[in-house]
């Protein structure tokens, strides 16, 4: 699903070239649970932006469900962002004035289906995770995870194969960490969705199939 060949990222700061990334290879397989670790700096969520599409490689080859994300215009990111990866961040970035069922269907709403679609579609993802009893509620009625919960509910929207997670317990207690995490583990096994996510707990990375150890740019190490 996902392949990185000697993938580079670099920025300027006046002067000065910052390597986000220094030479990343690796693969992802289809409908497995990927980890990335490492500490702060180590470009754990620069290589997550680029398997996005939500940045380019300096360098390096990008292989993304077969497409190559660097060779891509910016309006084919764009589409292929939007149908093929699911995003979901440790702040959960819903609307406040929005109901939890409003959130989910926006995306769908924006891509032009009729309201009635996009809120079935929307009332069935909000039954995935556990929330069909919550539809009506804004994000200010709703628990850290509850509000993470709907936004991996968003994610899913048109069904990518990909989602990506930044740090998606960052921000909630051990009981409702453990309920989102184990939700990302069920979209990996059952619906066969390939899952990135970035973390630096070690108990959330028990969840995962696989743990990516990055240090400076670099892949350090790899372990089950």
């Amino acid at each position: 699903m996902i392949r990185c060949f000697d993938v580079r990222k670099t920025y300027r700061q006046g002067d000065n070239e910052i390597i986000a990334l220094a030479g990343i290879s690796l693969d992802i397989a289809r409908g497995s649970f990927a980890v990335i670790m490492g500490p702060s700096g180590s470009g754990k969520s620069t290589l997550l932006h680029l398997i996005g599409g939500l940045d380019r490689p300096s360098s390096g080859e990008l292989l993304v469900d077969g497409r190559l994300i660097g060779q891509m215009a910016d309006d084919q990111v764009t589409l292929f962002r939007r149908k093929k990866v699911g995003f979901v961040f440790q702040f959960f970035n819903l609307l406040p004035t929005l109901t939890a069922l409003e959130n989910v269907a926006l995306p769908l709403v924006l891509d032009g289906r009729a309201s009635s679609e996009a809120d079935q579609r929307a009332e069935a993802l909000l039954r995935k995770v556990g929330l069909d009893g919550r539809k009506k509620h804004l994000p200010e009625e709703l628990s850290g995870g509850e509000i993470q919960r709907v936004a991996m509910a968003r994610a899913l929207a048109f069904d990518p194969p990909i989602l990506l997670a930044d740090e998606p317990t960052g921000n909630l207690d051990s009981s409702n960490g453990t309920a989102v995490l184990t939700l990302l583990r069920r979209i990996s096994k059952e619906d066969g969705c390939t899952v990135v996510m970035v973390t630096h707990s070690d108990e959330a990375a028990d969840y995962g199939d696989r743990r990516i150890y990055l240090r400076d740019g670099r892949v350090e190490r790899e372990s089950a």
